[in-house]
């Protein structure tokens, strides 16, 4: 079973940068790391995924160009660098962890509790 924590959330002014981490603990991260997000009033939307073997990446088409996700494998930890935030960017953000190698598979095996990210204008 894999436990993953995330952190580095917090309040920024829009146009400021964060970076995330999603630490995973008591096995191996898993085939796919993803990034999702669930804003006041709104279902939990799909953000970023990586595929662990190759690297290879995924975005939603609100956060390309402006979010990237990567993996560090002797770390165990997936990160979401989050440049040029927006008010609308203002979300509970969750870590998973997934078998399988789709990039576009939303369906994972384990949670993160999420940190919260805060935009101000």
């Amino acid at each position: 079973q894999v436990h993953l924590v995330e952190s580095g959330g917090g309040l920024v002014q829009a146009g400021e940068s964060l970076i995330l981490s999603c630490a995973a603990s008591g096995s191996r991260f898993g085939s796919r790391g993803g990034w999702f997000r669930q804003g006041p009033g709104k279902e939990r939307e799909f953000i970023a995924a990586i595929r662990w073997s190759d690297g290879r990446t995924n975005y939603a088409d609100s956060v390309k160009g402006r979010f990237a996700i990567s993996r560090d494998n002797a770390k165990n930890t997936v990160y979401l660098q989050m440049n040029n935030l927006q008010r609308e960017d203002t979300a509970v953000y969750y870590c998973a962890s997934g078998r399988g190698l789709s990039l576009t598979q939303l369906t994972y095996d384990y949670w993160g509790p999420g940190t919260q990210v805060t935009v101000s204008s």
